[in-house]
């Protein structure tokens, strides 16, 4: 019996006979020699097949190989630098599983919408598999951060009785006869809850918004990592954002750097994404665009060129903070210096990527926050539970929230959010 293995694991059969399951990506004819690409999700090797050297049945099998054709390969492992991975495979016998017919996806280029329309096939392809493979190291890399520094994992719920950053961006549906439920925008409220119970906590899931965007940085269903710590103020976790974006980066650099190469990335400029960050206040940041020629009107919203325009006078990510409370949500605690402040933290990516995380310290005084809920028209019988933690032990505490597409855009240097998500949902694609 031979040994059925991964491409990913070849360097230890060098000599030896092995079986490898996978699929053809590629094939190529050079006069008395033939070459299988093969992919089996690890990685992609180069079978060979010599006229005279390989069994004649063997040999002609290659004429039935189409792209993406389903088989079984074995032979002798080689290595060779010149071949991808580093590896070749003399094959002695091939098992064919299934033809594949006009397999859509081909060499030649395609335009994007296609291959959106085809997600389900481009994922095999080497841009889309290399993004992906980064997403599970950046994620990976996530979940250590806050496990190896004490945090509780706490699974917020999806559905959930109210908003926690404004009714229109939110996904409706009926809930039985208690009325109607949404799509979770965040987990953070709930969240807070726990962080009163296990100190510090974060969640990891997929959050919804309803908003009519069609920018490079929007997806209507994404995933975000939210940590929550009791007795943090704003400068705690405004360092704690800082250290946990110095680690995912340097972990992703340290994991995939063939991954960087297929997408042809430069590396050097997340190379520097070492602490500490620069930090300015939301009036440094407006005078930043003013001096850049943009017309911004101070006490609005920062929009996607206004980041860029901010981001791209730093070579690491930057810190914004204390932004006017009108533009913020309910929740964040104002600052006694200011009470017009909020104490509330963007950090932006370098190279024009704009926000990746959002964060404040949240109130924790009854009556404030009781007026907040009113000032903001919201349902005062939705938040009684939200309210009841600032009567029972209410402590300082703070939180943020990363978007992972936003980030792994970033790191990857992509134009656009949709590629970093399996299968990207936005105001004009749910399928498929």
């Amino acid at each position: 019996m031979l040994p059925e293995v991964y491409i990913e694991n070849l360097s230890q059969y060098v000599g030896k006979e092995v079986k490898i399951y996978g699929w053809v990506y590629n094939k190529r004819s050079s006069g008395k020699i033939r070459f299988v690409l093969v992919r089996d999700g690890t990685g992609i090797l180069q079978c060979v097949m010599a006229k005279g050297e390989t069994p004649d049945e063997v040999f002609d099998k290659y004429d039935v190989l189409t792209q993406e054709t389903s088989l079984i390969v074995s032979g002798i492992v080689n290595e060779d630098k010149r071949a991808p991975g580093g590896y070749e495979l003399h094959i002695k016998d091939i098992q064919v599983i299934h033809i594949a017919q006009d397999y859509p996806i081909t060499p030649k280029e395609h335009g994007i919408d296609f291959l959106m329309d085809h997600r389900h096939l481009w994922l095999r392809s080497r841009r889309p598999h290399a993004v992906l493979k980064i997403r599970h190291r950046l994620v990976k890399a996530i979940r250590d951060f806050f496990d190896s520094r004490g945090f509780v994992l706490i699974d917020a719920p999806i559905l959930t009785p109210a908003s926690c950053e404004g009714t229109t961006t939110l996904f409706e549906t009926d809930y039985f006869d208690l009325g109607k439920a949404y799509l979770s925008q965040s987990g953070q409220l709930y969240v807070e809850a726990a962080a009163m119970a296990f100190g510090k906590v974060y969640c990891f899931g997929p959050t919804f918004r309803a908003e009519k965007s069609k920018t490079r940085r929007h997806l209507t269903e994404f995933w975000m990592v939210e940590p929550e710590v009791a007795f943090y103020e704003l400068e705690e976790i405004m360092n704690l954002a800082e250290e946990f974006v110095e680690y995912i980066v340097a972990r992703v650099l340290e994991t995939s750097k063939r991954e960087f190469e297929v997408l042809e990335r430069n590396t050097e400029p997340l190379e520097k994404i070492i602490r500490p960050f620069p930090r300015i206040s939301y009036n440094d940041a407006v005078e930043i665009l003013k001096k850049n020629g943009i017309n911004f009107q101070w006490g609005n919203d920062f929009g996607n060129t206004d980041e860029t325009v901010i981001s791209q006078q730093f070579e690491k990510p930057v810190i914004v903070h204390r932004y006017p409370a009108a533009v913020k949500a309910f929740y964040m605690k104002r600052d006694p210096q200011d009470e017009t402040y909020a104490l509330s933290f963007d950090m932006l990516a370098p190279e024009g990527y704009g926000e990746i995380i959002g964060g404040s310290q949240r109130e924790d005084d009854y009556e404030t926050l009781l007026k907040r809920i009113k000032e903001h028209n919201l349902p005062i019988d939705a938040f009684d539970w939200y309210l009841d933690l600032r009567k029972y032990g209410s402590v300082p505490h703070s939180g943020f929230g990363l978007g992972v597409e936003r980030t792994l855009a970033w790191i990857c240097g992509l134009d656009h959010v949709r590629e970093t998500i399996p299968f990207p949902r936005m105001i004009y694609r749910i399928k498929p």
